[in-house]
């Protein structure tokens, strides 16, 4: 990755990160948990997925990804969160334009996510869109709206116009990633198209960041963690074993305390 092209306009993409067996082991992975036959399908799919399978407990920690972050970040990295953002074939689901950090209670905003493609992500099936270099203007307001077909927790879309042709598309193949910053703003457009977009969102923050407002959970995927803000994360024995599930619900409960904390629609969390 050429970090100065990172630092400058705020993303780096794309990187190949999966083999084409690891890709396809992931996307099977993600189809039968969507496919499961009881309400919790699309729940596990959600927030601190990694919590709950030990293959994406490991995923998040492998070596192909973390170097790349390093770049970024330093040798000393937590992983804060991770989970699907997927759009079926003909899905109206869409991100309003936004930036990461706004509920998250992170200080400082050394953070950056990973987005990881399962299947084509591409301008036909609602690839991931930024805006090169607005991570410069820091941290901008946001308005909650709570969409019915918004991937976002809050619905929450940033309080200033943005231009279309302002916006550049992530085109990812499958198993390739893309770097951004916390304070990018970005977004989606719905799928109309017959093909699936999968894809594996991972955040990472520096071991000396700060998580404001309560304390949460995060996994130490490289180096050492001199400053222990964070509770840490067992890996789980199997995939959603008892133990993890009691894990999984009790930190989500603390982390949507704080994302959630200044939402007054009280459906949302």
């Amino acid at each position: 990755m050429e970090y100065e092209t990172y630092k400058s306009q705020g993303y780096y993409s794309p990187l190949r990160v999966l083999t084409e067996n690891e890709t396809e082991h992931f996307r099977k992975k993600v189809e039968g948990i969507r496919d499961r036959q009881d309400a919790d399908g699309k729940k596990y799919l959600g927030a601190n997925v990694h919590y709950l399978f030990p293959d994406l407990y490991d995923l998040v920690g492998k070596a192909e990804i973390l170097d790349q972050v390093e770049k970024v970040l330093g040798p000393d990295i937590l992983c804060w969160n991770a989970a699907f953002f997927n759009k079926e074939a003909r899905d109206p689901n869409y991100v309003s334009w936004h930036q990461d950090l706004t509920y998250w209670g992170l200080e400082p905003p050394a953070i950056v996510t990973a987005w990881i493609a399962l299947t084509p992500s591409t301008t036909e099936n609602g690839c991931m869109r930024v805006v090169p270099g607005s991570h410069a203007d820091g941290q901008i307001d946001h308005a909650d709206f709570h969409g019915d077909n918004n991937l976002l927790s809050r619905g929450q879309e940033i309080q200033v116009e943005v231009k279309d042709e302002d916006a550049v598309d992530i085109i990812l193949q499958p198993g390739e990633m893309s770097l951004h910053d916390v304070l990018i703003i970005h977004g989606s457009e719905a799928n109309p198209s017959d093909i699936p977009r999968y894809g594996f969102v991972v955040r990472y923050i520096p071991t000396s960041c700060k998580q404001i407002g309560g304390r949460t959970d995060a996994m130490l995927v490289r180096g050492e963690d001199r400053f222990n803000h964070f509770d840490p994360v067992p890996r789980p024995q199997s995939d959603l074993h008892p133990d993890a599930l009691a894990f999984h619900e009790q930190a989500n409960e603390r982390l949507n305390n704080i994302l959630f904390a200044t939402d007054e629609d009280s459906s949302a969390a």
